[in-house]
């Protein structure tokens, strides 16, 4: 037996594999764009599942295949499977390509209606009675289907991410928690400058993170406008009336997401700017990220020769030539993340801005970019929550330590000492070789008490200062 079978396009014929789903417009492509070697994100390629039910499901309610319910049927199925996760991986084309998605949108094609052939008991590629493109792509172009498989796999995505980063903003306001009694110094431009706590620097990640699940959240709105039915360029071109009209509340019924018909369907199929607004929403959680990752490594630093404040779960060790060595790993990865979905945002900026005309023909890079950088996000969110945050801890005597021998404990000192004096007690702190708590203590200007009282975490937090607190200094 052949281990082939032969196909025709307007090109000729070619080999397709005897047992392939997919069929001659696949193979041309798989020869053609051998750049990334890894397929269409697969939430694309289940998201072109839900995209071609809600055509099939329209278009046999408008009565076509009425006189063939079976292979209606059949049609129907074999999408309910893509989009279910059944068919992904015969989804085989190089996720970066020419044309605008066709390839994409061709292997779905073929790979429906030859399931569909095998639901209906027919060998593969008998496209006289399924075809991929009279009746898989009926009423459609790559220019509707792709842009709005990619809006429903980037909401998916959304969803998925918003959840990882409320987990992960609820982790810092555990940790908020957890050190809210540990005073610490602040550095401002990695200097001493005032004491803070620690709960307070978690209460700040806490909020950035709170902004950024909102900004996601809000991203989901900007998506759920998609341009299906508009078909190659807005005009709805081949397309009934009544199709247009009624496609998207079909896709609405299939995904259970509100998506809408854009009004201007013209505009939607040949301007891109959505997806650029919603890459920039991510690059700020991206930057997010990476200022946090950015403290944990410096604060956690040393351990002994560095700053030493928190440390953080051991998860591997750290080196091959230096024993005991652990390295942040965790956050050096999520800081690797962050910088590649500013990059990520780059690209997509640059494709969307290419487009022309009618069509911006660089959709699947856009598609590459951003779809990576939701899944990279929220398996970063993830990562930093569960092997970091959740587990990490104070070294409380070090903090004292920094404390007790900063000159950042003197800021505190100045509503009762007064500047000048605060000044001296850190001259004679750096003369003597101590620490700012005994100058002030041994020159009598004020006792144990009073310092630990201006210094506690209570003060240092405190808006403000209680009337009556601020003395008056000759």
């Amino acid at each position: 037996m052949q281990d082939y079978r032969l196909e025709r396009d307007q090109l000729g014929e070619a080999r397709v594999p005897a047992g392939a789903l997919h069929g001659i417009h696949t193979a041309r492509a798989l020869e053609n764009f051998a750049l990334t070697h890894q397929p269409v994100h697969p939430e694309l390629a289940r998201a072109y599942g839900m995209v071609k039910r809600a055509c099939a499901q329209t278009n046999r309610s408008l009565g076509a295949w009425a006189g063939d319910p079976a292979k209606a049927d059949a049609i129907v199925r074999a999408c309910g499977e893509l989009a279910d996760g059944m068919l992904v991986s015969h989804i085989v084309v190089d996720r970066l390509q020419g044309g605008a998605g066709t390839s994409t949108n061709m292997n779905v094609n073929e790979v429906l209606a030859n399931r569909a052939l095998e639901l209906l008991g027919l060998p593969l590629g008998r496209y006289d009675r399924v075809s991929p493109l009279d009746d898989i792509n009926r009423h459609q172009s790559t220019n509707d289907t792709y842009p709005t498989a990619l809006h429903v796999a980037a909401i998916v995505l959304l969803r998925r991410l918003e959840r990882r980063v409320v987990e992960l903003q609820e982790s810092f306001q555990g940790a908020e928690k957890r050190f809210g009694h540990v005073v610490k110094v602040g550095r401002t431009q990695w200097q001493d400058a005032v004491l803070t706590t620690l709960g307070r620097e978690m209460s700040a990640y806490a909020d950035a993170l709170g902004r950024d699940r909102w900004r996601i959240y809000k991203a989901e709105e900007r998506l759920r406008v998609v341009n299906l039915g508009g078909t190659a360029v807005g005009t709805g071109l081949g397309a009934p009336r009544a199709y247009i009209f009624s496609v998207v509340d079909a896709l609405r019924d299939v995904t259970g997401i509100g998506f809408a018909r854009a009004e201007n369907l013209v505009d939607a199929t040949q301007n891109a700017d959505v997806f650029v607004e919603v890459s920039g929403m991510l690059k700020a959680h991206a930057v997010t990220l990476l200022k946090i990752c950015s403290d944990l490594r410096l604060m956690s630093s040393g351990p002994e020769a560095g700053l030493g404040e928190l440390r953080l779960p051991a998860r591997q060790a750290g080196s091959s030539i230096m024993p005991g060595k652990v390295n942040p790993v965790i956050p050096e990865a999520v800081s690797q993340v962050a910088m590649l979905v500013m990059a990520n945002d780059g690209a997509i900026a640059a494709a969307c801005a290419a487009g022309s005309l009618e069509l911006n023909p660089f959709l699947p890079l856009v598609a590459s970019c951003l779809l990576e950088s939701l899944e990279l996000l929220a398996h970063a969110n993830r990562i930093l929550r569960e092997y970091t945050v959740d587990g990490m801890v104070a070294d409380e005597s070090r903090c004292r330590r920094w404390v007790d021998g900063s000159t950042a404990a003197a800021t505190a000192l100045v509503p009762s000492l007064g500047y000048e004096r605060a000044c001296e007690a850190v001259q004679g702190a750096a003369a003597g070789g101590c620490s700012v708590r005994d100058v002030v203590i041994a020159r009598g200007w004020m006792d144990a008490a009073a310092f630990a009282a201006l210094t506690n975490a209570e003060a240092v937090c405190r808006l403000g200062m209680p009337p009556g607190a601020e003395v008056a200094h000759a």
